[in-house]
């Protein structure tokens, strides 16, 4: 644990243990954000180009699309039909040819999304990717029918090529509780079905479910978007590369890093810092991979945040990973540098509030904190740093680890140090 000040002007009011490397969980994201924050600056936005492969002649283009994925995490499922969208605005609505998947710019992950707890439906094991579509992710909907007998099953985006139920039986009386374990589904790469019930006294029911054939799901959520918006497909969409030569017909913007990160952390999201991890190794390692990535991390930590050879080991951008390590001390020395930093408000804005939003909003009472939360339960691990304003007007920062197999039993505890920090009088 670690209380200092955070200007780095004033003795701890609290240190314990904190030269001890610890796994911190999603904290890491801290370490991939201020980097980015520093490296890439705020503005900085990922730009998806888009090729015309021919001419366009009476609403058909004669040729391939082409997409090449630079890495963007926030082409979600409204970005992606912004995008085709705006083919269409070139007049183009029916493709004699394929959509071209270019996903050069990252190495391929080789990673399989179960590898780390056994949990591949899970949009959290979701892996990067430089074409990453809606997090490899579809969100199923469940909304009961007026007939008060079934309930209505919808999908987004709309996956080419996959069946699914539309509706399910409602069980009269049902409780709530557990509802997604009650509906038995069976989610194969080409048909998702349910062999139970949703409750009855259920509202509607949201549950985002990770495609089981992740390397498929761009081309499944591009061809039946297309098809949804009216577009026709002569050929298939498939991965390939942009011919040498070929000149964009427009590049699609992401929203800015200052955005992507308040996304990021507010709900730790672990694809969305790989693909941030990814971006610093391609754009200032020149290699879209992870040895890149971690490479600029180590030469940034030593140039800005401790010179003296402590660098902590970071295995990925997100912390979710068993091999990451760093100590209070060396996180309390990045949120100090951080704070005095020019890009300080896009950090702290980008952090949960305690006890209003994110990660933090059960937290007891609103506190005036701002902190990142990291948790690995299964293997013991519960995080938390941030900055902290004390009722005396200091502002403090605040670390605290505990790798343990009963982590989770120290959660109470991290809500009273906070609440401790910020009744400094």
């Amino acid at each position: 644990m670690l209380v200092t000040d955070a200007e780095g002007q004033r003795t701890p009011r609290l240190a314990w243990r904190t030269q001890v490397p610890m796994n911190p969980a999603s904290v890491t994201k801290l370490v991939s954000t201020v980097a980015a924050l520093d490296l890439l600056g705020p503005a900085y936005t990922w730009r998806t180009p888009v090729y015309l492969g021919g001419t366009v002649h009476d609403g058909v283009l004669e040729g391939n699309l082409y997409l090449q994925g630079r890495g963007d995490p926030a082409l979600v499922t409204e970005r992606l039909w912004l995008l085709l969208r705006r083919v269409q605005a070139l007049g183009v609505r029916s493709i004699h040819g394929d959509i071209v998947l270019d996903r050069s710019a990252f190495d391929p992950v080789t990673t399989h999304p179960a590898a780390f707890d056994g949990k591949p439906l899970e949009p959290y094991n979701a892996q990067p990717d430089a074409l990453l579509v809606n997090f490899k992710s579809a969100v199923l909907t469940f909304t009961p029918a007026p007939d008060g007998r079934s309930a209505q099953v919808g999908m987004e985006p709309p996956l080419a090529g996959v069946v699914l139920q539309p509706s399910v039986p409602l069980a009269p009386n049902g409780n709530c509780d557990g509802w997604r374990g009650k509906l038995r589904a069976q989610f194969r790469s080409a048909r998702i079905s349910f062999a139970g019930s949703y409750p009855a006294g259920c509202p509607e029911g949201i549950w985002p479910v990770a495609y089981p054939d992740p390397r498929g799901f761009a081309a499944r959520a591009i061809s039946g978007l297309w098809a949804q918006m009216g577009g026709q497909l002569q050929g298939q969409v498939r991965d390939g590369s942009v011919p040498a030569g070929l000149t964009p017909a427009f590049e699609f913007a992401s929203p800015s890093l200052a955005e992507v990160i308040h996304d990021m952390n507010k709900f730790s999201n672990n694809v969305m810092a790989e693909q941030l991890f990814l971006t610093l190794g391609l754009e200032r390692g020149h290699r879209g991979n992870a040895e890149t990535a971690r490479t600029v991390l180590h030469d940034w930590w030593a140039s800005r945040i401790d010179n003296t050879g402590s660098t902590p080991v970071l295995d990925n951008g997100s912390g979710l990973s068993l091999n990451t390590r760093i100590s209070a001390m060396q996180l309390g020395r990045l949120l100090q540098t951080a704070w005095r930093g020019q890009t300080m408000p896009e950090l702290v804005a980008s952090l949960p509030l305690a006890g209003v939003d994110g990660t933090m909003r059960k937290h007891p009472a609103p506190t005036g904190a701002h902190l990142k939360t990291g948790s690995l339960l299964d293997s013991g691990v519960t995080a938390l740093a941030g900055y902290v304003d004390g009722l005396s007007g200091h502002r403090y920062v605040l670390v605290a680890i505990v790798n343990h197999p009963q982590a989770a039993a120290a959660r109470p505890v991290f809500d009273a140090l906070v609440d401790w920090v910020a009744q400094d009088q």
